[in-house]
């Protein structure tokens, strides 16, 4: 097969973009291509790959935001909640708490603190699990597939 002139244009499109609500990231930027993205829920283009290959090992975390959600159940069910009580309640809960995800004005760390009742619930739980050691593991893993991905 003959060499093109077609550019090439790298995206990440996520299972969201079936409903037009996720933000697709591409590098190189080209007008076609954004647009396209545009119309399916939004476009980030990025300057350079260095800048793509950080925002691709962020994909990496989808899974592992379902995983913690199952973990959640099933530590549920484990205490005598019916399954299927516990997935729906986990389900309409972050869903719910989803839904700040899009008001922009408050950073994340914002949205966490407005969140938790000092001394409360979910401020033990962060305290606890997402403790100086945990942070670095997640760190790490994506450090690694970030040099995968370079």
């Amino acid at each position: 097969m003959p060499p093109t002139d077609a550019p090439l244009v790298r995206a990440i499109p996520l299972p969201a973009i079936r409903e037009r609500r996720s933000v697709t990231v591409t590098y190189p930027s080209h007008p076609v291509v954004d647009s396209l993205f545009e119309h399916l829920g939004g476009v980030l283009p990025v300057a350079d790959e260095a800048a793509f290959n950080v925002l691709s090992a962020l994909t990496g975390t989808l899974t592992t935001h379902y995983w913690y959600l199952a973990t959640l159940t099933s530590w549920a069910a484990g205490h005598g909640i019916a399954s299927d009580n516990a997935d729906s309640y986990v389900r309409s809960f972050f869903q719910g708490v989803g839904r700040a995800l899009s008001d922009v004005t408050r950073s994340l760390h914002q949205l966490a603190a407005d969140h938790e009742t000092p001394n409360g619930n979910n401020e033990r739980i962060r305290t606890t699990w997402s403790d100086p050691a945990n942070s670095a593991a997640l760190t790490s893993a994506l450090d690694a597939l970030l040099a995968d991905l370079t």
